[in-house]
């Protein structure tokens, strides 16, 4: 007689109007079976960012779960725990707490699908990460200005981290590519302009994307405690640390390198930047 090992179904609370569900029953320290992964994937899809409370996760079970997820990243420039270079670790007693709104390193050709993050010391107050759900962003957008953001595409640096030379071109509007859904695909952290525009054009809507994908309607805020995970899916979200607590913070994450970002072809030609023409046709439109 074949038997069916039962285990707790998973108990889910959603957080906020707009993402993010909280997630019981989940052992996260076990490898994952189909049916987990398929659960977790499907929660995942839906809400855009999960929280497992009480996990208390090692290095070494942090980079075993993420490993079933894809292949993982090595960040370039942030510090890592010592032995584990796929596990970044952002603690405030270096001052590492990022309060800036962004979106996981956009600034390379395929920026991660997904980050799993590991919250090890938590402040007594204060510190709580929110994120934003860039599907609704994009689609509370006017006809017109989403019209517009369809055609452009948009420069990514990491000049954040005093390297503008690594840079990418990704869609302005990206099309998720499980959910069929459109995303705005622009945060304040690493892009730099969009391609088709002048640089006061590119400046001014910027500043009004930056501001209105980081709106609180669109949010959840999530208040820590010690050893819960969080994933997320980092091709539709964006997220940013409150930076109001004393004490100590520490978390550790893990990046799951991801796909090329695809969007509908750019509508316009390259904006010549003076860079772009001869010198005579820059010194025209300069004297203008």
């Amino acid at each position: 007689m074949t038997t069916t090992e039962s285990r707790p179904r998973l108990e889910v609370r959603r957080l906020a109007g707009a993402l993010g569900a909280e997630v019981r029953g989940a052992d996260l320290t076990a490898p994952l079976t189909p049916n987990n992964r398929g659960e977790i994937e499907a929660l995942l899809l839906e809400h855009l960012v999960l929280f497992f409370p009480d996990q208390n996760l090692t290095p070494v079970q942090h980079r075993d779960f993420a490993s079933q997820w894809g292949e993982m990243e090595v960040h370039p420039y942030l510090p890592k725990v010592d032995g584990f270079p796929e596990i970044v670790e952002l603690s405030s007693s270096r001052g590492m707490v990022a309060d800036d709104w962004h979106t996981d390193v956009t600034f390379s050709a395929r920026p991660p699908i997904m980050s799993i993050l590991n919250h090890v010391e938590t402040p007594a107050v204060g510190g709580d990460t929110m994120w934003t759900n860039q599907y609704a962003v994009y689609e509370s957008l006017s006809a017109p200005i989403r019209d517009l953001l369809d055609g452009l595409t948009c420069i990514h640096t990491a000049r954040t981290y005093s390297d503008p030379a690594t840079r990418a071109e990704h869609p302005a509007v990206r099309l998720h590519p499980r959910t069929g859904r459109k995303c705005l695909y622009v945060n304040g952290q690493f892009t730099e302009r969009f391609v088709q525009l002048s640089h006061d054009e590119s400046r001014n809507l910027l500043d009004f994307l930056r501001s209105y994908a980081t709106h609180p309607r669109f949010a959840v805020r999530y208040a820590w405690t010690k050893g819960t995970v969080a994933i997320w899916d980092n091709r539709c979200t964006q997220h940013s640390v409150l930076n109001d607590f004393e004490g100590l913070r520490v978390i550790q994450r893990v990046t799951i390198l991801g796909d090329l970002p695809e969007g509908a072809p750019p509508r316009w030609e390259r904006y010549p930047f003076p860079s772009q023409m001869s010198s005579a046709n820059a010194r025209e439109r300069l004297e203008a």
